[in-house]
């Protein structure tokens, strides 16, 4: 019997966390991570990983406002087609291991039965279409491959009370509910929004009683604690 998934949303910040001549690809991290899923996916294990945009996101879409005033509609667009070259991206590097095809929209269940019975060991999926985040499509698939709980690595190691970027002082949350986590955040969706988990993947990780695991992603002890189901340096949301 296949295990079960282990559902991953892999921040774009950890891919490509700035922009350069060299592309600002986090090529150390990604070396990294390879060795590392592979030693997870050597156990046995099977993960569907959603990948974000990361800085060619945001340069893209500040790019585009700074021309022309851009709809929302549009600068998710953008958003969309960054998480795409970057699920690509990844796909590419776990050639071998990897389902052929990124998911880049709301899978049919037939189609999600195809994949589970495939002899592939992991998934990548981007964006799917404008207003939902990748923080969303994380939770989305953690429900379609019946996963219960959706491990969320970026550029920060916990919730805060505030905006540490703003607030120097900001204290770090290592528990907290999804009701108290959405005092902590906007109540709506805007392109590029960065906060540790959007509002729409919030409310729908709190109407599925998910939990989710808060973690840098460049730090893989608590990757790895975080897979094992053990301890780990970071923020755990509950239902």
């Amino acid at each position: 019997m296949k295990s079960s998934y282990i559902v991953i949303h892999l921040g774009g910040s950890a891919v490509v966390p700035h922009l350069s001549d060299q592309g600002g690809i986090n090529t150390a991290f990604l070396r990294d991570f390879l060795i590392f899923m592979r030693r997870q996916l050597g156990k046995g294990k099977r993960f569907v990983i959603v990948v974000g945009g990361g800085k060619i996101c945001r340069v893209y879409q500040e790019s585009a406002n700074k021309v022309k005033k851009v709809s929302d509609w549009d600068l998710d667009w953008i958003g969309i087609h960054a998480t795409r070259l970057n699920a690509h991206l990844l796909r590419t590097i776990f050639v071998k291991e990897a389902y052929p095809i990124v998911i880049d929209h709301d899978p049919l269940e037939e189609e999600v039965e195809m994949m589970k019975h495939s002899n592939r060991e992991i998934f990548f999926a981007s964006g799917w279409r404008p207003g939902w985040s990748t923080d969303y499509i994380a939770v989305r698939l953690a429900q379609k491959f019946d996963a219960r709980d959706v491990i969320i690595a970026k550029d920060t190691s916990f919730v805060h009370d505030s905006d540490p970027r703003k607030n120097s002082k900001a204290k770090p949350i290592r528990r907290i509910s999804w009701s108290n986590y959405k005092k902590l955040i906007p109540r709506t969706w805007v392109p590029g929004l960065s906060t540790p988990v959007d509002p729409v993947a919030t409310r729908l990780a709190e109407k599925l009683s998910l939990t989710a695991k808060i973690f840098k992603a460049a730090d893989l002890k608590s990757f790895k604690a975080a897979i094992d189901g053990k301890s780990f340096e970071g923020t755990i949301i509950t239902p």
